[in-house]
């Protein structure tokens, strides 16, 4: 076996998991202002960002050959019910159309959820102390509808309700945008590794948590369900998220279902690696390749990451090796 291994050339002539720019998809946070760039302490190197600056942002990327962008939106006010995501001119479909002005070639998708547009930070309607889901169902229809309306190439729901995607795909048709596909965060497990997201958007819930409506982390079985359920109602794009940990769920999905595949790697799996890297615990840069390299080996055909622009310098500079 070892004849295959001698050198780096032959390593990679035979490899067989490729990562390349194109996999990757960049999330950002968009504010309101001009000329912010606020830092997020737990998650260094990323930032809330104003419009205009997140436009600079995305050129860089197109530069680096990321191909696509994640919006995540923090508003100037919140509701109840999350209604101002719904705005025509929301953070996030500022954020959009300035985008598509300045940066046309960028694919952008935008978060269609409630959390960072309540006032509780839940991803829905509170009724008696709960999400209700169709009253959720309502507002994240109406949402995606804007971002339409915006512009975005796809939306992406990450609320978890029961029978959403089916929702949106009906508004979208009716409002004439039968051609915008859905990412579907489709098997989203209630994970402690979304905490620096919460600070990054500012969307952590201000009583209980989310085990009502996202998945238990103890089942795959009921992975496939969702997933299954996500297709039959019109999905595009299947995710799994988080990534890292839930290899096993991103394999079992791609085999059974031969779909197109996305997997989230989260800001906590991001997080860890930039705090050993700080103590001089890990090489940063081959940890990241590796950890991207079990992602797209376990299946997953898209990698959303806050490492895709210092990945994607990996790769522009160096060969690919995965010695």
């Amino acid at each position: 076996m070892r004849r295959l291994r001698k050198s780096s050339t032959l390593r990679r002539m035979v490899a067989e998991t490729h990562i390349s720019t194109g996999d990757l998809v960049m999330p950002f946070f968009v504010c309101p202002g001009e000329k912010v760039r606020n830092p997020i302490d737990s998650m260094p190197g990323n930032y809330q960002l104003s419009v205009d600056m997140v436009t600079e942002e995305v050129k860089e990327m197109a530069g680096l050959g990321i191909p696509a962008i994640l919006l995540f939106g923090i508003p100037e006010s919140k509701d109840e019910d999350g209604s101002v995501a719904c705005r025509e001119d929301g953070i996030v479909q500022q954020a959009i159309r300035a985008i598509k002005k300045e940066v046309p070639e960028i694919y952008v998708i935008a978060d269609v959820c409630n959390c960072e547009y309540t006032t509780h930070g839940h991803c829905g309607t509170i009724v008696n102390g709960d999400v209700h889901n169709d009253k959720t169902l309502e507002t994240l229809g109406k949402q995606s509808v804007s971002l339409a309306q915006a512009g975005v190439d796809m939306v992406a729901p990450s609320d978890m309700m029961d029978g959403r995607v089916g929702h949106i795909r009906k508004q979208l048709d009716n409002s004439g945008y039968e051609y915008l596909p859905i990412m579907s965060y489709a098997a989203k497990y209630a994970s402690a590794f979304y905490g620096p997201f919460r600070d990054a958007a500012e969307s952590a819930p201000q009583f209980g948590d989310r085990s009502t409506y996202q998945m238990p982390i103890t089942n795959s079985d009921e992975a496939v369900r969702e997933i299954a359920l996500d297709l039959e109602e019109g999905a595009d794009i299947v995710m799994v998220k988080p990534a890292m940990n839930y290899l096993d769920v991103i394999y079992r999905i791609k085999h059974e279902f031969r779909v197109p595949v996305a997997a989230y790697n989260v800001s906590g799996e991001f997080s860890m690696v930039k705090a050993a890297a700080e103590k001089g615990w890990i090489d940063h840069d081959r940890m990241i390749k590796e950890i991207a390299t079990s992602i797209k080996r376990a299946g997953s055909d898209i990698i959303i990451t806050y490492h895709a622009k210092e990945l994607a310098k990996i790769l522009n500079t160096e060969r690919y090796d995965n010695s």
